[in-house]
């Protein structure tokens, strides 16, 4: 299993996110940097930075739509995270209609939940299992490495989402 290094948020209380310049610059783009930060349960003077598949500190996968397990922006994982949401994706029609066919609608607004629906383009934290199998189906949106949580790694070869990374200029919005 990976574990994420251990860091000190100057300034932050035991169980707060530091914030750094992480706003949405539009509707289905990334965000700016931003440092993920949780408390361990054993031990709230500590917290543990989330680092992404590159082995730098995971990075905002994206705000507008608020996207990740914890609704933050980050595709940070934690016990009760069963399906792992851990790969920022930017979604296509391609892969909602895929995933729609498989019984996970993600284009249908469910506004009792707060979900708009998303478009292609939109940035979303996957279920791991979910991108691989899309992925061996040749359906596989493209993904945000820097958005990508270290987890990834343990359901998904780098190589093979080194081979679905957006470009640079992209990952940078």
């Amino acid at each position: 299993m990976l574990f994420a290094a251990r860091s000190f948020a100057a300034g932050s209380k035991a169980g707060q996110s530091v914030l750094g310049n992480c706003t949405a610059a539009g509707a289905g783009s990334g965000c700016g940097q931003r440092m993920s930060t949780f408390t361990r349960a054993a031990d709230t003077s500590n917290t543990v930075q989330a680092l992404n598949v590159l082995g730098t500190p995971l990075q905002c996968c994206c705000k507008s739509p608020m996207t990740g397990y914890y609704r933050d922006g980050f595709c940070r994982t934690g016990g009760g995270d069963v399906g792992a949401h851990v790969v920022c994706a930017q979604v296509t029609e391609e892969f909602l209609s895929y995933t729609r066919a498989k019984g996970n609608d993600l284009s249908t607004p469910a506004p009792q939940y707060g979900f708009p629906g998303l478009k292609p383009g939109d940035r979303w934290c996957l279920c791991a299992s979910r991108w691989k199998e899309a992925a061996d189906a040749g359906k596989a949106p493209p993904v945000v490495l820097s958005g990508c949580h270290i987890r990834a790694l343990d359901y998904v070869d780098m190589a093979l989402l080194k081979a679905h990374a957006v470009a640079e200029e992209e990952q940078q919005q």
